[in-house]
């Protein structure tokens, strides 16, 4: 193991090393590459025979994270019972970066179980039951090709369980939601300033036997990002969805855990079409000193906006909202405010933010959820987060939402919510 995880350190000591005679002029730059390609293929047939890996396995790094939390939810509505909770995600991963530009990634997550297995859009386990066993699942399992890899372009294929190729706000998918299927990804950089990217993917949502109305997920997205000085860059981008089969979507086949879209009676799946457009943007200035933050200090402005092309009601979303500093390194922070409205049917309920809903007094129609709080679409509100870096691998962060429903229900009812949440998060 321990051969495993040290696998680049010596090689990173001796480039060091023979950057610094080159620098002072002991050797020429030719006999410094020469060198650092005997050490280079000495170390790797050494670390080879010592950890049994194949000639083709070039790395194997691990990493992951522990996130300890605790959260309140409360209400103006009398009819709703305040309550407290403390859970944990734990993940654990494992990448092997192969020769020919390849690579193979898993990764471990806890979450609570349920008649689908994991919960697909939280890691997420609640402290509970007598301190009874937790479970753990598999949240990523993939394989990837990098088939064009050049300076000014790079594409790749990959194909599992994935890290989502789409770069879109919580409004649209949850962090934790890793889609089953093909992602696809290219880059052009035109120059040192500005480069483009495209994002695709097919993803399957459920297989149906002896049936050919599978639900699957498709998209595309275009991306610019912009470095104009030192001090400013932007980003912008447009996606387009759509979700096909959405009648096969029905609390019995799928995981529900979530409310807002208007649901057929009948199947219980959602009664309209997804297909929405997506335009995200943000711009950041980024000042060189300010006298309450360690090293440079950004300010970035950022919002999104979707519409679900396929109806004419409860068909968008939005959000707006500004982020100071950037809590990286031991000792820096960051402070974002945003505020979100998220139209019942702009998308599938099942996969926007866990974290973000109200209070329903009554049953959503036809949803199979009882009263209390709901999560998913209809859902507008104030987000409020501070993280400050205690130490470079831990994190300590606050949340505070205030929100409503849109179309409150029972009508008339107080849908009012307010979520404190407090993290602590270890990673390596």
């Amino acid at each position: 193991m321990s051969a495993l995880l040290g696998a680049k350190a010596p090689g990173q000591t001796v480039d060091a090393l023979l950057n610094k005679l080159v620098e002072k002029g002991t050797l020429t730059q030719q006999e410094a590459n020469d060198l650092k390609k005997e050490s280079n293929e000495g170390f790797t047939k050494a670390y080879q025979t010592k950890s049994g890996m194949p000639d083709w396995v070039t790395a194997l790094k691990f990493n992951g994270d522990f996130r300890g939390r605790y959260e309140n939810f409360s209400s103006q509505n009398d009819a709703f019972v305040e309550r407290g909770r403390f859970r944990y995600r734990l993940r654990f991963g494992a990448v092997a970066t192969l020769k020919d530009n390849l690579e193979v990634g898993m990764r471990l997550s806890s979450s609570e179980s349920g008649l689908f297995g994991g919960d697909p859009i939280s890691g997420n386990t609640t402290l509970q039951d007598n301190a009874s066993r937790k479970p753990i699942f598999v949240d990523l399992a993939y394989g990837k090709w990098t088939f064009l890899n050049e300076k000014e372009y790079s594409s790749a294929v990959t194909i599992g369980k994935m890290e989502n190729p789409f770069v879109l706000s919580d409004d649209v998918f949850d962090p934790d939601y890793n889609p089953e299927g093909l992602g696809y990804n290219f880059t052009y950089r035109l120059n040192d300033a500005h480069t483009l990217k495209f994002n695709g993917g097919a993803f399957l949502l459920d297989e149906i036997a002896a049936s050919h109305q599978d639900p699957y997920m498709y998209g595309g997205q275009v991306s610019w990002d912009a470095t104009w000085s030192k001090a400013v860059t932007t980003t912008a981008g447009i996606a387009l969805l759509d979700i096909v089969n959405e009648q096969s979507l029905g609390n019995a086949t799928v995981p529900n855990g979530q409310r807002g879209n208007t649901r057929d009676p009948g199947t219980t799946a959602p009664a309209v079409n997804f297909n929405p457009i997506v335009v995200d943007a943000a711009a950041t200035y980024t000042f060189d000193n300010v006298g309450f933050y360690q090293g440079r200090f950004p300010v970035k402005v950022h919002g999104e906006y979707a519409n679900n092309l396929a109806i004419s009601t409860r068909e968008t979303s939005y959000y707006g909202g500004v982020t100071f500093g950037k809590a990286a390194k031991k000792g820096t922070w960051e402070l974002t405010y945003r505020y979100k409205e998220l139209g019942g049917d702009s998308w599938y309920e099942e996969m926007t933010d866990s974290d973000f809903g109200a209070f329903y007094e009554g049953t959503w129609p036809n949803g199979g959820l009882g009263p209390g709080y709901g999560a998913g679409t209809n859902v507008r509100g104030h987000h409020v987060k501070a993280v400050y870096a205690l130490f470079d691998a831990m994190t300590l962060g606050i949340t505070y939402g205030r929100t409503r429903l849109i179309n409150e229900f029972p009508p008339g009812s107080n849908s009012d919510m307010t979520r404190l949440i407090v993290d602590a998060i270890w990673k390596f």
